[in-house]
């Protein structure tokens, strides 16, 4: 068996689903906050969202000049969105029992908390692999 063997897609290791409860504001019978389940998205995935949340911003000072510049929180709300599993974000009788008509507004809504909100993006930016926050890449790109 050569080196070259373990590179193949057999030897590659499964990412499993991953658990988080968002808010202490929805809790079982028990009053234990519920769980939602979350799935790894794959590079080309990711960096799909990336390229839909980025837009051409024109240099100040320099006409005809443009930089990318990524909208990190709709990126974030993307990322939650196409990585959770359940509850169903796209289910139109939960959209209707919190008065929405989108997955984005939809979480906006169950998770209404400010400091539950930022928590989660943590979490689901941590499980998707990124080692630091994506606010926290672009504040030290700033510096």
């Amino acid at each position: 068996m050569s080196e070259f063997s373990r590179f193949m897609k057999a030897n590659k290791k499964e990412k499993k689903n991953g658990f988080f409860a968002p808010t202490t504001s929805l809790t079982d019978a028990e009053g234990n906050p519920l769980k939602w389940e979350f799935r790894h998205l794959g590079s080309k995935e990711c960096e799909a969202l990336r390229d839909d949340c980025t837009m051409e911003v024109q240099v100040k000072g320099k006409p005809n000049l443009f930089r990318p510049k990524l909208n990190t929180t709709r990126y974030l709300m993307e990322l939650i969105t196409a990585s959770t599993v359940y509850p169903d974000l796209y289910n139109k009788e939960l959209q209707d029992s919190y008065g929405v008509r989108t997955p984005d507004e939809l979480i906006y809504a169950m998770v209404d908390d400010a400091g539950e909100y930022q928590e989660f993006c943590a979490w689901v930016q941590e499980f998707q692999g990124f080692a630091k926050q994506i606010d926290e890449k672009v504040e030290e790109a700033k510096n």
